[in-house]
């Protein structure tokens, strides 16, 4: 008999999202993987009493993350519409999902259910041409712990996240050295994340850059993700990076600093409707 249940201590599923990674053809989205996953509800898929699946909802109802292990295969199309329609204990309505096109077998188990879809984000990995560091104007250092209040007041400033996540997420960058700034006057213009992995994707970082709004257009964020993209080949890794499918000013920046959006990010709806908020 199969049953679904909430599953409170996401290491328990650790085997399983070994597994799930391993059948990605692309590195993921760090923010989705490592920002957005782990704060959605997750359930575990079991048949008696044991684990053969797992998903994920945010608290808007969209999957993040489908998987059944290999040997429950043939089972995956029904349990995932049994999860669709409810028949199994979750505890949300499904209203829809986020997948990335370097997922192909989540992918086409949402091209088969969902009625509607659009593309949310662009997916960029790094052409990998070697960048020597940048000679410019832009001195870019390392945010300090003392700096924790001007980075978070200067992001709320520059791009409307809430403060109390951006405290959380810079304090973290900080404390592993990944989040860089740039200062002009005593005033930051400009800062540049380069996320590293504990596990699955070692291989890769993310960057990421936010630029005052009085800069924009100056060509500094290309020049920051360039330094980011020199400081992670002398570190052996490749830069993978993301930006919102209406972001036209990002995805020109990125591009001129040697990215190709090798995949996309897809929401999908269980109806024709709008696209429902990233975050």
């Amino acid at each position: 008999m199969t049953s679904v249940k909430p599953v409170t201590a996401i290491d328990e599923l650790a085997p399983l999202k070994r597994q799930y990674m391993q059948q990605t053809t692309a590195p993921l989205d760090g923010m989705w993987l490592c920002g957005l996953v782990p704060l959605a509800a997750h359930y575990g898929i079991y048949e008696e009493d044991d684990l053969v699946g797992f998903y994920c909802v945010n608290d808007e109802g969209f999957l993040l993350q489908f998987f059944v292990t290999p040997d429950h295969q043939h089972r995956t199309s029904q349990l995932f519409a049994s999860i669709l329609r409810s028949d199994q204990a979750s505890s949300c309505e499904i209203r829809g999902a986020f997948v990335s096109t370097a997922e192909p077998r989540f992918l086409s188990l949402c091209l088969d259910q969902f009625a509607s879809f659009e593309v949310n984000a662009l997916m960029y990995q790094h052409a990998g041409s070697a960048i020597e560091q940048p000679q410019s104007s832009l001195a870019m250092t390392a945010v300090d712990s003392a700096q924790l209040s001007q980075a978070v007041d200067f992001a709320v400033a520059s791009i409307g996240a809430a403060a109390d996540w951006l405290r959380t997420y810079f304090k973290n960058l900080i404390d592993r050295r990944e989040l860089f700034g740039v200062w002009k006057n005593g005033q930051l213009i400009a800062t540049g994340e380069s996320r590293g992995y504990d596990e699955f994707q070692t291989g890769y970082a993310d960057v990421g850059v936010i630029v005052a709004r009085s800069e924009r257009g100056k060509g500094v964020a290309t020049k920051v993700l360039m330094q980011l993209v020199a400081r992670n080949q002398a570190d052996h890794l490749q830069s993978i990076c993301s930006t919102e499918r209406t972001n036209v000013a990002a995805q020109k920046a990125i591009s001129r600093a040697g990215f190709f959006a090798s995949n996309r990010i897809i929401q999908f709806h269980t109806e024709a409707s709008g696209p429902a908020d990233r975050e």
